[in-house]
């Protein structure tokens, strides 16, 4: 059957749709292929992603005379698929609802499939296929006579419940309807207990609609890259898990960064490293009390004083992340294992300390010292740099979470600088001056370290650590994080052999060593907006705009990205989408502006500021519906 897509990619041809709550995926034909429900990190109810037999999926069959075209409604998290033929249109428009009711925000664990009726007499089967609990055993799927209950009878109970106004029995018999009327499929992890019909999903279209809209309006406008920095900003809104203001760093698992491989891990859950570029881009888009409550959570997992600080932690602040591998899965084009849960979160990472003070800081500086939890932030504080203080002279893991290979690493001690650093700044600003001397002191310690050990004379450039000679794309971060100024002659030499070793086609590798698992074969996408910032604050903007706009078109029909790209086919690889990506696409594209946004002297006060540009009518205009 051949279908017509925009502009298709091998790979991950795929669209997300979400509401805080969870999310879905949605091929470019229109195949829910991942969802899991009630929340991001729950079993599976669909996951064909990975496994395309086994996994279970929800498609709409049409015959091969239809052309498929997709893309997002403007400026919204709905997905419209459009389906054409001479015999007949219509479109399938996907979302989960997300609004606000009574002062509240209604995002329930269901998701909406309204289908449109656009003309003609089209026809199509509807293959509803759910797979509980990663489809590890049979589900049965059963009609009630207004709607369909899906189930496990092993293993762990589950179950989910699908609402339409097309007939059950068409529905689970796959037979051809013709579509004359508008019609809708609902998914619910719950039993809906009011009434599901038309009106009620076109109410729910229309608030969550309106929502998007004016989360949309909310953001800042720029006049160059606009499009593709809100459609990034989107996707790290969909990532931000409502009940606790976690941010996970994707939504799926198990999608391998390279095809055929091992490597292959869980990403649903909440990197501490992520959260100060995170805190730092949602306050330049100016969505300040997504901001705070990202703080929020942080500042709640980070433990008092002497409990160890995990890398990363769950949604709701879960410190037990037992890494599991779902065997019977054959994984993402066979690549094994399927894992849920992630081992790297018992992992010493010194880099980390210098993460959280930086974000404690940012706090300090976009709120003032009356922040809230003042007390409690100083007590972190002072906590975390004495951990540092004790620490930064060990071997540890490392950004990319080594799994065997302890060492000495550069970017681990540039971050234990900045811990110190901010705590500095932190006792600055707090008037404690005691303080403020003493870790003045100790960061320039470890700066000397570093400046001694760091840098090699003989390869010309800050080395991956102090055991070895190879390059590594996370030491493109020592001058964004202020620990060395870009246009010092060590930085931009070590900019230029990075990119000379690093850069292949305008993508970049993390490194080039062999780690665990043998030789990285993939790009990984963050590190490629990494030299893009480098080369620009080094003076070489032309190449950093030329390499900055070849990256943009390496994303999906859609504009999103995943975590790696291959080198040569350009496939998206790696969990999907990534917020990483997307939030080193939004810093890379106004640093290429030369100039963020400004926060303002007091955040407080501009919660209800809001400074934005256009007029939300201009948005309403909706040709796909």
């Amino acid at each position: 059957m051949k279908h017509n897509p925009v502009n298709p990619k091998k790979g991950l041809n795929y669209g997300v749709i979400g509401n805080g709550t969870s999310a879905a995926l949605i091929s470019h034909t229109g195949s829910m292929d991942f969802l899991c429900l009630p929340y991001f990190n729950s079993p599976s109810i669909f996951c064909r992603l990975l496994d395309d037999q086994r996994g279970g999926s929800f498609s709409i069959e049409v015959g091969p005379q239809y052309s498929i075209n997709q893309q997002y409604i403007r400026n919204t998290n709905i997905l419209a698929t459009q389906f054409r033929s001479d015999e007949g249109n219509f479109n399938i428009i996907d979302f989960m609802p997300r609004f606000k009711h009574d002062g509240n925000y209604n995002c329930p664990s269901e998701v909406v499939r309204l289908i449109r009726y656009k003309g003609g007499k089209p026809r199509f089967k509807v293959h509803y296929d759910p797979r509980l609990v990663y489809s590890q055993y049979e589900t049965y799927s059963e009609n009630k006579g207004n709607y369909i209950k899906s189930n496990t009878h092993e293993g762990s109970y589950e179950s989910a419940y699908l609402y339409s106004n097309f007939t059950s029995e068409d529905i689970l018999q796959s037979r051809e309807i013709e579509l004359k009327n508008d019609g809708f499929f609902l998914i619910s992890y719950n039993q809906k207990i009011l009434e599901v019909n038309m009106d009620s999903v076109y109410l729910d279209y229309s608030q969550t609609k309106v929502y998007w809209l004016e989360w949309s309006h909310r953001t800042v406008t720029f006049e160059k890259y606009n499009d593709h920095i809100l459609r990034s900003a989107l996707v790290l809104k969909l990532l931000n898990f409502q009940k606790t203001g976690a941010i996970i760093a994707a939504v799926t698992t198990s999608l391998p960064v390279t095809v055929g491989e091992e490597r292959n891990w869980d990403y649903r859950f909440c990197w501490i490293r992520d959260s100060s570029m995170i805190i730092q881009v949602l306050f330049q888009l100016r969505h300040y009390r997504v901001a705070k409550r990202f703080l929020q959570f942080i500042i709640d997992a980070i433990p008092y004083k002497d409990e160890k600080v995990q890398i990363m932690y769950g949604i709701r602040g879960e410190k037990d992340l037992t890494e599991k591998s779902l065997e019977w899965l054959k994984g993402y084009k066979d690549s094994r294992p399927v894992r849920i849960g992630n081992g790297a979160y018992h992992q010493k990472q010194n880099d980390i300390y210098g993460v959280l003070l930086d974000v404690i800081y940012r706090s300090f500086q976009y709120f003032g010292s009356d922040v809230e939890n003042a007390e409690d932030l100083w007590t972190i504080t002072r906590s975390l740099v004495r951990t540092v203080s004790q620490n930064w002279e060990d071997a540890d893991m490392g950004i990319w979470e080594f799994r065997s290979q302890k060492q000495h690493f550069v970017f681990s001690k540039v971050l234990c600088w900045v811990a110190l650093n901010r705590g500095a700044m932190i006792a600055q600003t707090l008037g404690m001056q005691e303080y403020f001397d003493k870790w003045e002191a100790l960061a320039d310690e470890i700066k000397k370290d570093i400046m001694d050990k760091g840098w090699n004379e003989k390869v010309g450039a800050f080395t991956q650590a102090y055991e070895n000679k190879a390059l590594d794309a996370a030491n493109l971060l020592m001058a964004p994080y202020g620990f060395i100024d870009p246009m010092d002659p060590r930085y931009v030499s070590t900019v230029k052999l990075t990119e000379k070793e690093l850069c292949r086609d305008g993508l970049m590798y993390r490194y080039k060593n062999t780690d665990d698992f043998g030789l990285p074969k993939s790009s990984f996408t963050v590190c490629t907006f990494w030299l893009i910032k480098a080369l620009f604050q080094t003076g070489e903007t032309k190449k950093a705009h030329r390499y900055f706009d070849q990256l943009l078109k390496e994303s999906n029909h859609l504009g999103l990205f995943s975590e790696d790209l291959d080198f040569q086919s350009r496939e998206l690889l790696g969990n999907f989408p990534q917020g990483y990506s997307h939030l080193a696409l939004i810093d890379s594209a106004i640093t290429l502006m030369d100039g963020a946004v400004a926060p303002e002297e007091n955040m407080i006060d501009a919660l209800e500021n809001r400074q934005t540009t256009g007029d939300i009518f201009q948005s309403q205009e909706d040709p796909h519906v």
